[in-house]
């Protein structure tokens, strides 16, 4: 396509010949044929460093905020990363025109929600895809994923191949970082959902109201043409007062949407909800009040595409766990073994809570924090794990490159605020096995932190490594 027909609806201007573009990047290593390479700002590097390296590769053009001293084509914009978004999103046809886009933004609950709205929607007779952290869902097919929100290149792609396939709907992770480097800054979303915020990516974001004011921010700023917000959540409750006509769902705040008379059980979790004044009886597979407040979303988001409460309630019953998603994958000496991604000190609490109300005797840890991410939550996991559980094992998580040895000592000194019931063991593999050897009849154990990965990365190497397997040996060796 023209490089003149992808900008002829921004304020974009060509300097040098107009060329034939064969494909949208940013990454200056990726070897393409007649490519269009975006330069973006980062907080370390410039994409206007790596224009040779990307023109070496094969880029015909390149987007800039400001004129370079090269031979290439030059697009010059006043905002490079939102014409990554715009740009890459005319060259795949604008499939965000083609389909109604769901968002789901949230600190916790943005996987489960997503999975939820398409097990409705696709039990109602939509055809919907899914955009997410465990990969991208459509057709019965599911191709693997690397980011929460992709980037412009392979999000507008996969979109537009859902819309040829004939989606009506695709539902997608909105994530914070995503919404900060203005991946999706050219979509209107049909609808938004607002989960939660709590404390994480702290690296990243300067400070707590700095992370709350951008996972406002698309609400706040009319993104979307419907917003559903979880209004037990302050920053929830914020949202809902800025915008107009907002959908509110919770359990304990006035709301549209709620819940009462929730039962938590090993089998799952029931309540009474109210929708818009109507009442129904709501059971469920997936365990949590977490998960309440995720098939309030889902519900409230169903009934509002003209998908009857009736259809909603009985799509949910049959909604399995998300892979790594509090799923129970064995019973090991009589004890219960569930893998957990919570990672957060929110999400930890609140899986902890969970278990902690359907486990007879003793509720076993075992769990890290990730390297070269926000330190700051070490501690406060550490306290949260000694806090509720009988006894906590702190292991690594992905270390990346920090030192092990180092975040283990930062979360075991929250522990030692709560507890002495604890051990430390560096080798994941060896403190899962700790925990299981620890199990008897009535006890159950929680491995958190990494869910359904596949994979444990230390110093840029991602090493094979699943906590479910290790889990599903030990059973095996047990017998």
């Amino acid at each position: 396509m023209l490089l003149s027909q992808l900008i002829r609806n921004t304020t974009a201007r060509i300097v040098g010949d107009d060329k034939d573009i064969a494909a949208c990047y940013s990454y200056s290593k990726q070897r393409v044929e007649r490519g269009l390479f975006f330069c973006l700002e980062g907080d370390r590097l410039s994409g206007r460093d790596f224009v040779t390296e990307a023109e070496k590769f094969g880029a015909v053009a390149v987007v800039t905020e400001s004129r370079l001293d090269t031979s290439l084509t030059q697009v010059i914009v006043p905002d490079a990363r939102a014409a990554y978004s715009s740009i890459t999103a005319a060259f795949y046809g604008d499939p965000q025109k083609r389909v109604k886009i769901i968002g789901v933004v949230g600190t916790n609950g943005k996987t489960s929600t997503c999975k939820i709205i398409q097990e409705i929607f696709t039990s109602a007779g939509k055809s919907i895809g899914n955009i997410g952290t465990d990969g991208c869902f459509f057709n019965g097919s599911r191709k693997e994923g690397y980011l929460t929100t992709p980037d412009p290149e392979d999000f507008f792609r996969i979109l537009k191949q859902m819309a040829d396939g004939g989606a009506e709907y695709v539902v997608t992770e909105f994530s914070a970082h995503a919404i900060k480097l203005k991946k999706l800054d050219c979509v209107k979303f049909d609808t938004l959902i607002f989960t939660n915020c709590t404390e994480d990516h702290l690296d990243y974001f300067a400070d707590m109201p700095a992370y709350a004011a951008v996972k406002k921010s698309p609400f706040l700023n009319g993104a979307a043409n419907t917003v559903i917000v979880n209004v037990d959540d302050e920053t929830g409750r914020e949202i809902a007062f800025g915008v107009d006509g907002a959908v509110t769902y919770g359990i304990y705040e006035p709301s549209d949407v709620f819940a009462t008379m929730i039962k938590e059980r090993k089998s799952g979790t029931s309540y009474i909800l109210n929708v818009f004044d109507d009442i129904y009886e709501v059971s469920g597979k997936l365990l949590g009040i977490f998960n309440v407040y995720n098939s309030l979303a889902a519900i409230t988001c169903a009934c509002l595409h003209d998908i009857p409460a009736e259809t909603a309630v009985s799509a949910y019953k049959n909604v399995a766990a998300v892979g790594g998603r509090m799923e129970k994958v064995a019973v090991i000496n009589g004890g219960d073994v569930y893998i957990d991604y919570a990672h957060t000190p929110d999400g930890l609490e609140k899986s902890l809570i969970c278990l902690r109300k359907i486990t007879k005797n003793n509720l076993i840890v075992v769990f890290g924090c990730g390297g070269n991410r926000d330190a700051k939550k070490r501690p406060l996991m550490g306290k949260t794990a000694g806090d509720i559980a009988d006894f906590v094992i702190v292991t690594t998580d992905n270390p990346r490159y920090e030192d092990a040895a180092a975040i283990i000592s930062e979360i075991e000194a929250g522990v030692k605020e709560a507890t002495m019931d604890y051990i430390t063991v560096k080798d994941r593999r060896a403190a899962i096995t700790y925990g299981a050897k620890m199990l008897g009849s009535g006890d159950t154990l929680l491995v958190a932190g990494k869910g359904a990965e596949n994979y444990q990365e230390i110093m840029g190497v991602r090493h094979v490594f699943s906590d479910k397997n290790v889990v599903l040996s030990i059973a095996k060796k047990n017998g």
